[in-house]
């Protein structure tokens, strides 16, 4: 094997793990003109390779690295959160992924790249434009901070969507209907933070100050759903802060 290898097409990689990331990854590299192996189980035989790419489970990314040392000239993972430990390098594409997309899924998102040395964080910067992403350098120190800032804006996002959706149910707008009357507004608010921020964007009756119509929407959030009053109740303290944010620029 070679001691560096490039991102030509002779370049061999093994995708380690069947996961969402895994296969579309897999597929993505293959289209490229890379030699790729798998995607392939935690349990399966590594071939030698010149990159092994961990798509495996946080917790599972130490024994993944330590099966594939003997056989990878390299190792990465695709973890947001999970330092440099075990591997060479990393690559976290900054999207959501159900398994299903095609390869374009990759083109012009942000990719968090690192690398113990120059020479990896080379390699996960060939890879990151290979799929076509935009890689940018995030260390090991920050990396549970970056990953945090994911979830905000994918996983923590659809916890407020679907407190929205039961909600807009309880005032007999369900399923489907919902989605479709919501979608416009939640686009539009996506394209005002986009353009101006949050502080700027924000609108509603906390941004008014508007105190008896908040009180309202409390009353009926508690009496349709009491199990959202606490995350109401979190979620307007926090939007204060913008609002008063806004106050004063």
């Amino acid at each position: 094997m070679n001691s560096t290898p490039a991102l030509a097409p002779e370049t061999t990689i093994a995708v380690i793990g069947r996961g969402r990331l895994g296969v579309v990854l897999a597929r993505t590299l293959r289209q490229a003109g890379l030699a790729v192996s798998g995607p392939l189980s935690r349990g399966e035989v590594i071939p030698e390779t010149d990159i092994a790419l961990l798509c495996v489970p946080d917790s599972a990314i130490r024994e993944a690295g330590t099966t594939a040392r003997p056989r990878a000239t390299r190792i990465g993972h695709v973890s947001g959160a999970t330092p440099l430990d075990d591997v060479d390098f990393s690559i976290h594409p900054l999207q959501t992924f159900t398994g299903a997309e095609s390869p374009d899924v990759f083109h012009d998102i942000g990719a968090a790249i690192a690398g113990r040395t120059p020479a990896d964080k080379n390699i996960a910067e060939q890879l990151a434009r290979t799929l076509g992403t935009r890689p940018f350098e995030v260390g090991d120190a920050h990396r549970a901070g970056y990953h945090a800032a994911a979830s905000f804006a994918s996983n923590f996002v659809l916890t407020v969507l679907d407190a929205a959706e039961r909600l807009a149910a309880s005032a007999g707008i369900r399923g489907d209907e919902a989605r479709d009357l919501l979608a416009p507004l939640i686009s539009r608010t996506v394209d005002n933070w986009l353009s101006s921020g949050a502080t700027a964007s924000l609108t509603g009756p906390i941004a008014r100050g508007d105190e008896v119509t908040i009180a309202r929407q409390r009353a009926a959030v508690d009496q349709a759903d009491p199990a959202l009053t606490s995350l109401f109740d979190e979620l307007a303290t926090a939007t204060r802060v913008i609002a008063r944010r806004k106050a004063t620029v």
